[in-house]
Order: structure tokens, then C-alpha cells, then sequence
């Protein structure tokens, strides 16, 4: 393929992302109606969105706020789930990490789980792309995205209530996950990791204001980390 004719990162990264598109709809949507149900105005659903820009997070935040639990609770809880991003940051800094300050800026306000699950995916898949590259391509991958979260919870905060519940929009989150978790069970240490943290949920369910959840995902993570040293001392005496 010619120079000429290869498409350019930024659109690489639009088409490689497009496909959640089908998902980021009804998500957002989700997010907006819920948000209303939860008692906050447009204006408080919107601003909520675009500071926080964390689907997961938000939903945990919101699920909170209905059962009337403690703000600091909410608060702890929302910031443990989007502990995620830290280590979406970390794993990506060795590839964007020489960019500019303003494009690193930018990045990290733009990762969210689908940008980061497509960005890693190709810059692991060509390690030889530069920095101004795979820039282009992590920013082109959220382009889909972030708008689209935008215009679709405020669509769902105008709407509120007046969704019919035979529309199911709640179907768009674990299907949005599935399609982003999927393709990265690459190793045990994966695999280790999502199936205690499902056994530790599925055993805390009873933890009262869904902290259960949270339990599960350091239990998730240390199980991965040790199934990672497992495999590496199990190979170094190999």
C-alpha cells in the first residue's frame, strides 16, 4: 500500500471505533434518563458528563444516589471504579507519553474504556508507529465517542421518564463492556482476574450500597497480579 493511498491514523482510529457507536447510544441514552430519575436537572446531568466523562463511574454514582447512600460513599465508591483509569494511563504512557503536554492533556481527558481498548490494541499490534501517529489514531478512535455520549445524555436527560421500559436501553451496558473485555483475555492472568472478581461479586451481592462490586475488583486484581507471578517464576525455573 503506497503512502498515497494508506489511510491516515486519525481515520484509522474513527473506523477501528465505529462499531460502538451501536452501543454508545443507547448508553448515553440510558445514562440521561436515569440521571433524571435520580433527581438531577439538565444542566446537572450534562455537567456530570462531560466532567466526569466515565460511563461506569457515573452509573455507580447514580445507582448510589437512589438508594440514599452517604456522599461520601458515593464519592469513594465513584472514584474506585475509575481507579481503572489510572492503569489505563500507565500502559498507555510508554506510546503517547513523548507527546506534547497539551496532546497528553487532551489524551487523558479523552480515555475512556473504548478509546483505551482500541488504542492499546493497535499500538501493541504495530509498536514500530510514531508518537505523532499514534496520537492521531487514540484521538480518531474517541471521535465516534465522545460526542456521541455528549448529544445522546442529553437527549436521554430531555426525554427522562417519558422512554417506554419496553425499549430496554439497559441492554447497551453489560453488552458494551462484553464487547470491549472480550478481546482482552490474551492470558491467564487475565482470565484469573475476571473469573474471581465475577465468583467474589456474585458472593458480596449482599454488601450493602453495591460495594460489593468493588471488593470484587481488588480481588480481580490481585488474582491477575499473582497469576502473573506465578507464570513468571514458573518460567524463569523452566
Amino acid at each position: 500500500m503506497t503512502s498515497t493511498t494508506r489511510k491516515s491514523p486519525y481515520r484509522e482510529g474513527i473506523i477501528d471505533s465505529s462499531p460502538f457507536i451501536l452501543l454508545i447510544i443507547p448508553f448515553a441514552t440510558l445514562f440521561g434518563v436515569i440521571a433524571t430519575e435520580a433527581g438531577l436537572n439538565v444542566v446537572e446531568t450534562m455537567a456530570f458528563s462531560i466532567v466526569v466523562i466515565a460511563g461506569a463511574a457515573q452509573f455507580t454514582a447514580l445507582q448510589l444516589m437512589q438508594e440514599n447512600a452517604p456522599t461520601a460513599i458515593v464519592l469513594i465508591s465513584a472514584l474506585a471504579v475509575n481507579l481503572r483509569m489510572a492503569m489505563y494511563s500507565a500502559s498507555l504512557t510508554p506510546y503517547i507519553g513523548a507527546a506534547p503536554l497539551w496532546q497528553r492533556a487532551l489524551c487523558a481527558y479523552v480515555t475512556v474504556d473504548q478509546s483505551y481498548v482500541v488504542g492499546i490494541s493497535k499500538f501493541e499490534r504495530e509498536p514500530d508507529m510514531s508518537v505523532p501517529a499514534r496520537v492521531a489514531y487514540f484521538l480518531g478512535a474517541v471521535t465516534p465517542i465522545v460526542p456521541l455520549w455528549y448529544a445522546f445524555t442529553f437527549i436521554g436527560a430531555v426525554v427522562g421518564t417519558r422512554v417506554p421500559e419496553s425499549w430496554a436501553l439497559d441492554f447497551a451496558i453489560p453488552i458494551a463492556f462484553l464487547a470491549m473485555i472480550a478481546p482482552m483475555f490474551r492470558t491467564a492472568a487475565h482470565v484469573a482476574a475476571a473469573l474471581v472478581a465475577v465468583l467474589v461479586s456474585l458472593l458480596t451481592a449482599g454488601v450493602p450500597y453495591s460495594l460489593g462490586l468493588i471488593i470484587a475488583g481488588l480481588a480481580g486484581m490481585i488474582a491477575g497480579a499473582q497469576t502473573e507471578l506465578w507464570l513468571e517464576r514458573r518460567g524463569a525455573k523452566v
